[in-house]
């Protein structure tokens, strides 16, 4: 592969505006892709077969107009004060007209349902009066026929007069019996309305109207056009002094592919390689390269998505990676190119040997975090699966990118890729003059327990939180208090409670029912099993099937949809069985899709992280050929994956720092974080050790000391292993500050892992340890020696091959395997 890279960088320098004009084309050819193959991007998540899927499944095959997605806008008065007639009128004439919109099922008019109720209630007080008179004349006329009964008997003529009073007896059996259904029925609708007063449209000071949109499509499913048209039937109601806001399950607003604090991140990113590499046009270089990556990567990326259900955060998982890794891999490449310049070698000679050797240990970085990205289609949950595979042909782009343009551009940049010092200080000292190194001591074993004991304790400290974290899907007040969905959320929480913003839908199987009567009891009954749960507020029946085997309810939970009550009253319903003989409960609903989707990454995450250390160790035991260094770094990976969750949990489940990080409501985590995180982080992780630690290889190879090639390895892969991570902190923490609740905890996580993986666990931990194990930290069985292949990371052998005719390199390759110069 060393030698592949060599001609391919060689080749791209010889010709390299025809590699330039190459990758312009590829870059047209992914927009023409985007252009004519993209599809809408999906702002909600789902995964086939949970619970609440089936349900809403059994839903759509049973109930016309249910089991398809809702959405809530709230409309109130500016003033605080109750709605106007005309107010009314307006807000009725909009639901009327979002009724009629396409992929709409049906717009809840708030006034008439209420008025509705209040009919009922009106019914129920003038039916009871009524009942109870019709019940107390068949009471008297009974009275008076038992009289005559009595009468007859004691003048012994009862047989004589019995065939008489047997049509009246009938008539009061079947008045009493018609008049104690009807009480019954009255006992079941007054309980059914007392149980779903709670359940309101209008608030009591009639300031604030919910008009619930029933779409006809799932929630997933629902197209930004329908969802569009219904904010503006609603943003443009004919009346002054209403404002309308929209729950986030109308609109969650797409998220900004590049916003202000991602401006941010690059251009620290950008001072940092200005400081490093000395000129402009060196840290330009990284940059132009990292950005054609990106734009190709995304383009292609989001191109699958008129193929495949795309969630609205992957191709910005995709722009995340692709600038980080893309401006990380160009510079090693670069880095490397430098250091040969300033020894003598000539340029094109340079290019070569750099594509060669770094460019080699940027092939192997990448394929390890394109495998770790490609294995979470491992977990079988699809769309995390296909943020893995965008965010790995972003990877996959960054490597191309690099190993084949930044040679091309650096052929073009010439000697210019030095400051104007360094190159004075070449033109003036004989080639391969420069100093190769200088000799280094081993570090104290005191320093090495040390170091080993407080990083350990660090990390460990950090990870504590993690033991407490909450999974789910940010709800809208998760949302900056500006938007439209935080507003809407507050509002339904201090007029109708927290629990309206997390509607359940139950589905419950009744048992087997004669009558329509029958099913109603068993509807009543099933209603107050589920009102008796210590988390409901209200209950309210929607339907029952044509065959009064199954019956919807609507219920209000006391908190609000990410809680912990509302989580465990879902798990709780479903395992209820309302009736003596049998029937089970089932429960849908936006909440209950969130919550069945953390439950299942909740699962798969144990697999994927067995997968993913169980790949780490091969990985690391190919390139090391030992097994001290792949358990120790493995184990770095694990202590720094979970410090990195920690600090999320802390932060935005906890609330520490919230101010800071611009964290207002504290909640769950988001629930495919942690998976997302163990694939990226591991990947990230692998690139520094193995900058790092081939260079403590290479020295003890070539005969250092193994505690002297600890630090040799150290002090030649620190400077770029540093500025590395500081670019992936800047770019993954530019994202911290986004608008978009689902990205700026991904953001944080991934910034927060670089900074604990590269500079706890990689530049001191792992020397501490390798410190302390002295010559065992390479021992390796001689049978699994003989068995492993020969994996050059860094292209040594090529090096060698080259320095036999360069002096310059000679003492390059000298510098990388830790000797010195007398």
């Amino acid at each position: 592969m060393a030698e592949f890279l060599y001609r391919l960088g060689s080749g791209a320098a010889r010709r390299a505006w025809a590699v330039i004009a190459l990758w312009l084309a590829v870059l047209v050819a992914a927009g023409a892709a985007f252009a004519f193959f993209s599809g809408e991007l999906e702002e909600s998540f789902s995964i086939p077969g949970t619970p609440t899927s089936e349900v809403s499944d059994r839903l759509f095959e049973e109930f016309s107009g249910l089991g398809g997605g809702t959405g809530t806008v709230v409309l109130r008065t500016d003033d605080g004060s109750a709605f106007t007639e005309e107010q009314r009128s307006a807000i009725s004439e909009s639901v009327a007209e979002a009724s009629d919109l396409s992929g709409v099922e049906a717009a809840v008019d708030p006034f008439v349902t209420e008025a509705a109720r209040a009919e009922q209630q009106r019914e129920i007080d003038e039916g009871r009066p009524e009942l109870e008179a019709g019940l107390e004349e068949l009471r008297l006329a009974q009275q008076g026929l038992d009289g005559l009964r009595e009468q007859a008997e004691a003048a012994g003529t009862l047989e004589q007069v019995e065939a008489g009073l047997e049509p009246q007896q009938t008539e009061i059996d079947e008045g009493l019996a018609e008049l104690e259904r009807q009480q019954a029925l009255l006992e079941e609708g007054e309980s059914l309305l007392e149980m779903s007063s709670e359940i309101r449209t209008v608030s009591e000071d009639g300031s604030t109207a919910l008009v619930t949109v029933a779409f006809t499509e799932a929630q997933e499913d629902i197209s930004q056009e329908t969802r569009d048209a219904v904010v503006a039937t609603f943003e443009d109601v004919p009346a002054e002094g209403v404002t309308a806001d929209f729950g986030s399950d109308i609109t969650t607003g797409m998220p900004n592919l590049f916003g202000i604090g991602e401006i941010v991140g690059l251009a620290v990113a950008a001072v940092v390689l200005v400081i490093m590499l000395g000129t402009l046009v060196g840290a330009g270089l990284p940059i132009l390269t990292a950005l054609v990556g990106v734009g190709v990567g995304t383009l292609a990326g989001m191109a699958l998505s008129g193929v495949f259900p795309m969630a609205s955060v992957t191709p910005i998982l995709g722009v995340m990676l692709g600038l980080a890794v893309g401006i990380d891999y160009s510079l090693f490449i670069i880095n490397r190119h430098r250091r040969q310049l300033k020894l003598g070698q000539d340029v094109r000679e340079s290019i070569g040997l750099a594509n060669g050797t770094a460019g080699n240990a940027v092939v192997f970085a990448g394929t390890t975090v394109l495998v770790a990205l490609l294995g979470l289609n491992l977990t079988g949950i699809g769309f995390l699966g296909l943020m893995g595979t965008v965010g790995a042909i972003s990877i996959l782009i960054a490597v191309l990118v690099a190993v084949t343009l930044t040679p091309a551009l650096l052929s073009l940049v010439g000697t210019r890729i030095l400051s104007h010092r360094e190159r004075a200080a070449l033109d003036a000292a004989p080639s391969g003059s420069q100093d190769a190194g200088t000799e280094v001591r081993p570090m104290s074993t005191g320093k090495a327990i040390g170091s080993a004991l407080l990083g350990t304790a660090a990390l460990l400290l950090v990870a504590v939180p993690a033991l407490d974290v909450r999974l789910g899907l940010p709800d809208g007040s998760s949302e900056p208090h500006e938007s439209t969905q935080y507003q809407a959320y507050a509002t339904i929480s201090e007029q109708f409670g927290a629990g309206q913003n997390g509607t359940l839908l139950v589905l419950a199987e009744l048992p087997d029912s004669a009558t329509e009567e029958e099913a109603l009891a068993h509807q009543a009954e099933a209603a107050e099993v589920i009102h008796g749960q210590d988390s409901v507020t209200a209950v309210a029946p929607i339907a029952l099937s044509d065959d009064r085997s199954l019956a919807t309810f609507q219920v209000v939970p006391a908190e609000g949809p990410t809680s912990e009550s509302t989580e465990e009253l879902v798990h709780t319903l479903r395992g209820l069985s309302p009736f003596d003989d049998g029937g089970t409960l089932g429960v849908a609903g936006t909440a209950s899709g969130n919550i069945d989707i953390s439950d299942k990454l909740s699962e798969a995450l144990p697999t994927y992280l067995a997968v993913v250390v169980g790949f780490s160790l091969i990985i690391l035991a190919l390139v090391f050929r030992s097994v001290f260094v792949p358990v120790v770094a493995t184990l770095g990976f694990v202590l720094s994956y979970f410090a990195a969750l920690g600090g999320v949990v802390a932060i935005y489940q906890w609330g520490w720092l919230g101010g800071v990080f611009g964290v207002d409501s504290p909640g769950p985590i988001l629930n495919f974080l942690p998976t997302i995180l163990a694939g990226i982080l591991f990947g990230l992780a692998m690139d520094y050790m193995l900058f790092l630690g081939t260079g403590m290889r290479e020295a003890y190879v070539h005969g250092a000391p193994a505690r002297t090639a600890v630090v040799q390895g150290v002090h030649a892969g620190r400077a770029v292993v540093t500025a590395a991570a500081i670019i992936m902190i800047s770019v993954f923490g530019g994202f911290v500050f986004s608008h978009s609740a689902i990205i700026r905890p991904v953001g944080f996580a991934l910034a927060f892992g670089v900074l604990l993986d590269a500079f706890v666990v990689r530049m001191m931990l792992i020397p501490a340890l390798m410190h302390l194990a002295g010559d065992k930290a390479w021992w390796l069985p001689r049978w699994l020696d003989r068995i492993l292949p020969d994996v050059d990371v860094e292209g040594s052998a090529l090096a060698r091959r080259h320095a036999q005719d360069s002096p310059a390199e000679k003492e390059l390759v000298d510098a990388s395997a830790g000797t010195s110069k007398d």
